[in-house]
């Protein structure tokens, strides 16, 4: 079933064109059953590009989806078009003030990596938020900057810089072959990295309360786990689109910035070539496994949360 979305959003034609499920609030009125309420913290600097992303992923899934998009306040954006956050946007304190119940959150990552948590302009609205949904929403799916931000707030978990970024595609392992999350993974899979910073390994093992699900040893930890999959920190980018990661590299390029070519994403190593896209499989899989696991597992009405 389709994700419900503003017709006017940039994102709903791109989609339309792909054939991704999405639908109107009009249709969506005329159906009985009750959708998933799933909100999106976009926090990249590409913020249309990431709305589709994300949307194009949720808008594989069966489930019906309602959206909602929340900002932060304390921040003054200027990545995306005039007046779009105004029109399609809410303000993330309202929700946390008002106490606003959904099935998950998407909390995404920013370019804000190299700087002290407590020195984001928006970090204690973004703080509050988190513990927010602690109680407030089923599932949360915390993604690179914002799965570091997550560790941190819940669980006093460092970040620590890398010796250079991390960047391009890598293979990962699964640790848990059948948790809910990974059904139908193979025993490896690929995703995108891009990243200058990585959440501490030994904090994360010595906190019980977490589980690493996948990690590799080039990348570090991919994938943990928390409350049987109602907190989840994926330090990647499985819902980056096949030239992601060119755009990334060729931006750094023409700033004078140093940069390694993105690690096996272009073929021969050549950013004259296509990138061959070998992610995209899994990416599906994974949110439609976090999906299925939010519907299969969140109470019917959202007051009973606990």
């Amino acid at each position: 079933m389709p994700i419900k979305i503003p017709r006017e959003l940039p994102a709903y034609e791109a989609l339309s064109r792909e054939r991704v499920f999405v639908m109107t609030e009009d249709r969506a009125q005329s159906q009985d059953i009750r959708p998933l309420r799933v909100a999106i913290i976009n926090l990249m600097p590409t913020t249309i590009d990431t709305e589709t992303q994300l949307l194009r992923l949720l808008g594989n899934s069966p489930l019906q989806v309602d959206i909602t998009f929340l900002n932060m306040g304390s921040h003054i954006s200027k990545n995306a078009p005039p007046g779009h956050l105004e029109k399609f946007y809410l303000s993330a304190e309202e929700i946390v003030y008002r106490k606003t119940r959904f099935d998950g959150l998407i909390i995404t990552g920013a370019p804000v990596e190299t700087l002290p948590f407590e020195d984001v302009d928006y970090w204690e609205e973004l703080a509050k938020v988190i513990d927010y949904s602690q109680k407030n929403v089923f599932s949360c799916l915390h993604i690179c900057w914002g799965a570091q931000a997550g560790l941190y707030r819940r669980y006093g978990i460092p970040k620590h810089p890398l010796e250079k970024k991390l960047f391009g595609v890598f293979p990962h392992a699964v640790n848990e072959q059948h948790h809910s999350l990974f059904r139908g993974f193979d025993d490896e899979f690929l995703a995108p990295q891009s990243r200058h910073t990585a959440s501490d390994r030994n904090a994360i093992t010595a906190e019980k309360r977490l589980t690493i699900q996948s990690e590799t040893a080039e990348t570090g930890v991919f994938i943990s786990t928390a409350r049987e999959g109602r907190e989840i920190y994926v330090s990647g980018h499985l819902e980056y689109d096949p030239l992601t990661l060119d755009r990334e590299y060729r931006r750094d390029t023409e700033r004078g910035l140093q940069i390694d070519l993105p690690k096996n994403y272009y073929p021969g190593d050549n950013p004259s070539k296509t990138p061959v896209v070998r992610w995209r499989a899994h990416a599906n899989l994974f949110f439609d496994n976090w999906l299925n696991y939010v519907y299969q597992e969140t109470p019917f009405d959202l007051n009973k949360l606990d």
